[in-house]
């Protein structure tokens, strides 16, 4: 095992990935943390980070990329980074740059966009004989015209650099979508339009080491993140055990994508689609990142592995050229609920079940984890939960029409 520290900058524009920091500094290394101003009374890991670096957002919330140049190489005098590890969706693409600006090893802009770019994703998806739903970018109105007059609706109008449900549009008609095109104007194309296949959709949340995904666990969104987004809903999500269909299939093409897209070695969050008529499954998106929403407490409470620390362990282990080993896993079945409050603190002490494994601390939200050697004990127990939180503490927010480019 090699003596030498080295110095990882973490960057992110929101707050998250504590167990990164922390798994950094048990690992004896050293944390850096570039962030934005705004976040500088956030509960970071205070204790497990070297030094701060903080940028301050334009009006639209975007970093400008001189000032960003300017000041880590004005840093890197005094200094040298060994890592940069992007903690959030929407700073892969500032990270890639970053490290081809720097020179610094790991994903390069290239390959970046294919975690960033849904366009981007489909195609390499679909030259790679991974199946997508079928989809047309929007540069030119006669392949437009071409994809409506042969793809029967609805359609999906979606951003091509947003992450999740963000942003989304359900398009019924041709009227309809051609008045939404016209209202898009000069940004149409950082936009995509896709045929919308009704279905279960699914996520894959795995570890790739030296271009081998070396852990995998599937779940299953109860209700779809989109249903959740535009209509106020409860978000739930709940394990697959390893001998389903589902997590065979969707273990396989999880490898795919990553093969194709060439991972070499990361934390992902991949989602897919069941189609409900042919039971055919259809890739939607990736991230180069552990996934939000809480979902990877979900994962380790059925697993064990926190996805956090051992990515930060991968990182350390490919900058040192040294072996990395997954610890030892387990195979619960684990569920998680999450709604917004009309409380700012709401009680929550009520919910008293022996599988509660987590409890979530933030304010307007109520979230809890649950975690149990029987799959239909926490789908009972979600359905209750539910019903409970809708009736007692949920409050919605309506979904933005349109998201900050």
């Amino acid at each position: 095992m090699s003596d030498r520290i080295i110095n990882i900058l973490c960057i992110s524009r929101y707050f998250k990935g504590n167990d990164f920091l922390r798994s950094i500094k048990n690992s004896g290394h050293r944390a850096y943390l570039l962030t934005s101003k705004k976040l500088e009374n956030s509960e970071w890991a205070w204790d497990s980070i070297e030094e701060v670096f903080y940028i301050v957002e334009d009006e639209h919330g975007k970093w400008n990329h001189d000032h960003l140049i300017g000041g880590l190489a004005y840093k890197m005098r005094s200094m040298k980074f060994d890592v940069f590890v992007a903690l959030d969706d929407f700073d892969v693409e500032h990270v890639a740059f970053l490290r081809e600006y720097f020179r610094v090893s790991g994903m390069g802009e290239t390959t970046a966009r294919y975690f960033r770019d849904k366009l981007a994703m489909r195609i390499k998806a679909h030259n790679s004989g991974v199946p997508v739903p079928h989809f047309i970018d929007l540069f030119h109105d006669a392949d437009i015209e071409k994809f409506v007059a042969t793809t029967p609706p609805p359609w999906l109008i979606k951003p091509r650099m947003q992450a999740s449900a963000t942003g989304i549009k359900k398009i019924h008609s041709h009227e309809q979508l051609w008045s939404e095109l016209q209202a898009l104007d000069g940004e149409r194309h950082e936009y995509l339009l896709e045929r919308f296949a009704p279905g279960a959709v699914y996520h894959v949340d795995s570890l790739t080491y030296h271009g081998k995904v070396i852990f995998t666990q599937v779940s299953k969104y109860l209700d779809t993140p989109f249903e959740v987004a535009h209509g106020g809903g409860i978000f739930r999500s709940i394990t697959l055990e390893k001998d389903d269909p589902d997590f065979k299939a969707l273990s396989h093409l999880n490898a795919d994508v990553m093969k194709a897209f060439g991972m070499q070695y990361s934390a992902s969050h991949t989602e897919f689609i069941k189609d409900n008529e042919s039971g055919a499954y259809y890739f939607l998106e990736t991230a180069s990142r552990v996934g939000g929403a809480h979902l990877a407490e979900m994962v380790e409470a059925a697993s064990g592995i926190n996805l956090w620390a051992e990515w930060a362990r991968l990182e350390i282990a490919m900058c040192l050229g040294e072996n990395y080993k997954l610890p030892k896993t387990r195979s619960d079945n684990a569920g998680i609920i999450v709604s917004l409050s009309k409380y700012e603190h709401p009680d929550v002490s009520t919910f008293d079940d022996e599988e509660i494994v987590w409890k979530l601390k933030k304010p307007h939200h109520v979230g809890i984890i649950i975690r149990s050697k029987d799959r239909n004990t926490i789908l009972k127990l979600l359905d209750a939960y539910a019903e409970r939180i809708k009736n007692e503490y949920h409050a919605s927010l309506p979904s933005p029409n349109r998201p900050h480019s």
